[in-house]
């Protein structure tokens, strides 16, 4: 189960999960879900508005309850990216490689670096599972993306 948020939901989820005695509110332009135990904080450069056939990164900054980040070392990450409208036995499009990277104040997130082949709309299906010792469960959350000439 995964919920979307409003940005008032946004600001009551932070303070459920961050346990920091400073809050920091990342920009709006930031999408966040909940799946369980693990919610994720989504970004899309530039400014969530990617052009096609142009470079576009992604990354989900993955945080439990308390605010504990979750680094990719400790998930099992996939990225599966649909064209919509998108058929109920659809393929994915592309499944970029998640690799660790460090944006804004997250230490080794999964991030990946995407072109999308043509202006329309695209629904990314981000899912992960704990190992190495991790202790989440496994959730996978869907963020609808469109793209630009």
């Amino acid at each position: 189960m995964h919920h979307r948020l409003n940005a008032s939901q946004f600001l009551v989820g932070l303070l459920l999960f961050s346990s920091a005695p400073a809050l920091v509110v990342p920009a709006l332009a930031h999408n966040v879900e909940i799946s369980g135990d693990v919610a994720a904080t989504f970004h899309l450069e530039p400014n969530h508005n990617p052009k096609a056939g142009e470079p576009a990164k992604v990354w989900f900054a993955l945080t439990r309850k308390g605010g504990a980040t979750i680094p990719l070392e400790k998930c099992d990450c996939q990225l599966a990216i649909y064209s919509l409208p998108r058929a109920a036995n659809a393929k994915p499009l592309m499944m970029p490689v998640l690799k660790s990277i460090n944006a804004e104040r997250y230490k080794g997130i999964p991030g990946a670096d995407v072109v999308f082949p043509r202006a329309g709309s695209y629904e990314l299906e981000f899912s992960g599972s704990a190992k190495g010792g991790g202790d989440f469960r496994a959730f996978q959350m869907k963020y609808r993306v469109n793209v630009s000439r």
